[in-house]
């Protein structure tokens, strides 16, 4: 049992990171401009961190999933953390790469970005509590440490092949770091352009929905005149 929740943990956040998002493009970023060493610095303080943001939001998702504007903040956070990524890429494209860097200037810039991932609360709350409501992990204190190193193990497996895999298509298509840094600024841009997108439509949601509704009822005066019919059925039944 201890062995399968380290594993369902381990797949679980491997999958997570997957999908392109702001962690695994700043790291792809990070081993074009600095080297797999670099690289590698930030993916163990990435890990390490989400060793840690795994156990308190999977110990707090029942009082998580209770926060009714929890996913308003998270949106609204993560339009602001890409839109800064973004003109910080976009502004640093054309500078070529440092030739030097501190030893630990990646490992700080892991653990900064462990902590600033807010994505992963909703995450973990639909998925911790999948797990744990179909009782494929307990939700005891043991359980809930080895599913966390679990979840350390996937986030840093993912992104390591994430880094190997980014400095083979720089090698294999001689892409010049300008190029890959204005692309990751474009998607940067964009996923926050998508969570705008997605918090005004869902604002306009339910006005879009009532006017539905009462233009409907305008446009079929026969169910207004059969409601009409079937009180004036009644006023006239002799009592």
């Amino acid at each position: 049992m201890i062995f399968l929740t380290f594993f369902i943990g381990l797949i679980a956040n491997f999958i997570g990171y997957v999908p392109p998002g702001n962690i695994n493009l700043t790291l792809v970023k990070v081993a074009i401009n600095r080297g797999i060493k670099q690289a590698l610095q930030f993916i163990i303080a990435f890990s390490i961190v989400e060793f840690f943001v795994t156990y308190i939001i999977m110990h707090g998702a029942k009082w998580l999933s209770g926060q009714v504007k929890l996913d308003i903040v998270i949106d609204w956070v993560m339009v602001m953390l890409f839109t800064v990524m973004g003109v910080i890429t976009w502004r640093h494209r054309k500078k070529p790469p440092e030739g030097k860097y501190s030893e630990t200037d990646s490992f700080k810039y892991g653990i900064l970005l462990g902590f600033l991932n807010p994505v992963q609360i909703p995450f973990w709350i639909i998925t911790g509590t999948y797990l744990i409501t179909h009782e494929w992990i307990l939700a005891g204190q043991l359980a809930l440490v080895i599913f966390s190193f679990g979840s350390a193990a996937g986030a840093f497996l993912c992104l390591f092949l994430y880094a190997h895999f980014a400095r083979y298509i720089q090698s294999k298509f001689a892409l010049s770091n300008r190029l890959i840094n204005t692309a990751i600024a474009i998607l940067f841009f964009a996923f926050a352009a998508y969570h705008v997108v997605k918090r005004v439509y869902l604002a306009m949601e339910p006005k879009t929905r009532k006017e539905v509704n009462i233009n409907l009822a305008f446009k079929n005066p026969t169910a207004i005149n059969v409601v009409k019919y079937d009180a004036y059925r009644l006023s006239d039944t002799p009592s």
